[in-house]
């Protein structure tokens, strides 16, 4: 019964999925063809109202076919036409689903960073293509040693996407930690966090050096699981008793809208400094939402 319960699952989100990337791409198409500033105005409020529907659906049959609650802390005021920046710890694939769920329609559409190979997950990879989610090489420390070009790329990505997200608005994710947590990378690198990994300053920098004063504000989202890390099977298949999550609105401090976080090493000090200290902030919290 279960397994039958999960598949009539996976193919309902499969065929929300169909549903919603057909037209998307359609419109998509219309707006790469004739890239006429009318046309762009009006295509993306359309595609942004797609993707949100795509969303609201999977949200439903979450709501249908799971007894998964969000239990959240909201101290902050969203607004849809807004434009943030949204820094988030990495526990699984399911913080991305939660938070889709729970900011939906409340904030504008989420972009996140991509790594460029899921621009090759069928429709999906396409769908996030048509919106203008950056893709990114994320380079291993390796592969820059051997082909130094390659630092500058993500860089320049970063860039590009942010340019096009000041003329709408727009909520750009970071998972700072910039991969998913598991204790065997905690332990590897050995940091004073107890429930989190070290977070890297460099793709927060670029974002607020390439927006400025264009962000609102920032979104700093902490999330828990008391069941333990769930995978994305264990929502599915309704074993995920409970998500904790906790949103608070930070104000943006001025001296990091100025400064060079590449070149300027005193910048990049107090850059990290300012990161660190948000970090131990969410461990924190990560530890009383556990302990609620």
């Amino acid at each position: 019964m279960a397994y039958l319960r999960l598949s009539l699952f996976f193919l309902l989100i499969a065929l929300s999925t169909v549903a919603h990337v057909v037209p998307l791409l359609v419109v998509s198409l219309v707006k790469a063809v004739l890239p006429v500033d009318r046309v762009r105005r009006a295509s993306d409020p359309l595609l942004t109202g797609i993707a949100e529907s795509w969303i609201a659906v999977n949200g439903r049959l979450l709501d249908s076919f799971t007894r998964t609650r969000i239990a959240l802390q909201m101290d902050a005021t969203l607004h849809r036409d807004g434009h943030y920046l949204m820094l988030a710890n990495h526990q699984s694939w399911v913080d991305i689903i939660v938070m889709q769920k729970v900011f939906n329609r409340r904030i504008p559409l989420m972009r996140f960073f991509l790594k460029r190979q899921l621009f090759w997950v069928p429709l999906l990879g396409l769908a996030w293509w048509a919106l203008d989610f950056p893709f990114m090489g994320r380079y291993t420390p390796r592969q820059i040693k051997q082909r130094p070009e390659l630092a500058g790329r993500d860089i320049e990505a970063t860039r590009r996407a942010c340019e096009k997200f000041r003329a709408i608005p727009v909520t750009i994710v970071n998972f700072v930690e910039g991969t998913r947590f598991t204790p065997d990378k905690h332990a590897k690198q050995g940091v004073d966090y107890r429930h989190l990994l070290k977070p890297k300053s460099g793709g927060v920098a670029f974002v607020l050096d390439a927006m400025g004063e264009g962000l609102h504000a920032i979104l700093d989202v902490t999330l828990a699981y008391p069941a333990g890390r769930p995978s994305l099977v264990d929502l599915l298949a309704g074993r995920v008793p409970e998500v904790r999550m906790h949103v608070r609105e930070l104000a943006i401090p001025d001296e990091l809208l100025a400064g060079d976080y590449q070149n300027d090493r005193a910048f990049r000090v107090r850059f990290q400094q300012w990161m660190n200290a948000l970090w131990r902030e969410k461990d924190a919290d990560v530890e009383r939402l556990l302990a609620d």
